[in-house]
């Protein structure tokens, strides 16, 4: 074979070589026995957007602004050659110069020579900063979807435990059950997906279909942050299953009007006055006993900071709910 053969064959080996490098779509660098570069694939170039003039024959630990200088790194790729061993997972997290912030992975292994003894080193680096970001994401999702599976449970064993069975019939005490559970549902559903919701939205709501054509509301636009939209959610169903039973929804002519207006005088912790007042309902007669459902009323307006008045008057029942809205 003459020389000018043996040439051809040889840059015809290392054009395939450098093709199969180049083939790979994670970074890649060979460094030799002093830890220079000796080539760099495609990829490597467009990842750290730098020439391949600039790199070639320089200290890998000196590229860019020597994010790769770092001892335990130094220490790792030194063992590679002398001890066969191989870096495998090292991650450097660093502000790059020309890409910013990312993290990478990298993997080094001696460079397969024919005769065994070569002391080059493929380092190849994988970039895991999307694939954290994302695992981030899930693993907020997953908390934050365990924490309200949490919270709904107990909101659901509170309602359970605290609606009374006394005086009861099996169907009566389902009816009152999955009346309050729809209603903790859906004000659950409009907080997780809203930053606030609107009052009269929340009332209707709660209401349902019993407030077609029967319930009249009047009173300025109010925005209610999403935590007190089920505590709000709760008190008009306890009064809407008050008013199917023995009030205004429990007969044909009955009606239901709320209003409300919102006391701004002292602009830091605005007031919702909200009345709810029935009329053309059976005579009203105060209770014997205080149910669960008064109980829910007032402790829940307790709770978000206000207070709830009930009057038993015999036209009608009215009751008065008032609460900070910020």
């Amino acid at each position: 074979m003459m020389l000018e053969d043996l040439y051809r064959l040889l840059k015809s080996g290392h054009v395939q070589a450098q093709g199969v490098v180049d083939t790979m779509t994670q970074p890649i660098v060979v460094l030799d026995q002093n830890f220079c570069v000796t080539t760099a694939n495609n990829a490597f170039i467009r990842s750290f957007k730098v020439n391949r003039d600039d790199i070639l024959g320089e200290s890998f630990f000196g590229l860019g602004d020597g994010q790769w200088d770092i001892a335990e790194l130094r220490n790792l790729l030194a063992s590679v050659i002398p001890k066969a061993a191989a870096v495998i997972g090292f991650e450097v997290k660093h502000d790059f110069p020309k890409i910013g912030l990312r993290t990478f992975l990298i993997d080094a292994r001696r460079l397969i020579h024919p005769n065994d003894n070569g002391t080059n080193i493929l380092v190849l680096f994988d970039d895991v900063t999307d694939r954290q970001h994302h695992d981030a994401e899930m693993e907020f999702i997953v908390s934050e979807t365990r924490h309200r599976m949490n919270n709904l449970f107990a909101v659901v064993r509170s309602i359970a435990m605290q609606t009374s069975v006394e005086d009861r019939t099996a169907v009566d005490y389902r009816e009152t059950l999955l009346g309050r559970l729809e209603t903790t549902f859906r004000a659950q559903e409009i907080a997780a997906t809203r930053d606030a919701a609107d009052f009269e939205d929340v009332l209707r709501l709660a209401v349902g279909e019993l407030g077609v054509g029967r319930l009249s509301c009047n009173g300025p636009a109010i925005e209610l942050e999403s935590p007190k939209v089920l505590s709000i959610s709760l008190i008009f169903h306890e009064l809407t299953t008050n008013a199917v039973k023995y009030g205004a929804f429990s007969t044909p002519e009955g009606k239901v009007h709320v209003t409300w207006t919102l006391d701004g005088t002292a602009p830091e912790r605005p007031y919702l006055t909200c009345e709810w007042r029935e009329e053309n309902g059976p005579r009203v007669k105060l209770p014997e006993r205080k149910g669960y459902g008064t109980t829910l009323m007032k402790g829940t307006s307790a709770q978000l900071g206000g207070d709830m008045e009930l009057t038993y008057a015999p036209g009608g029942l009215t009751a008065v709910l008032k609460i900070p809205v910020q």
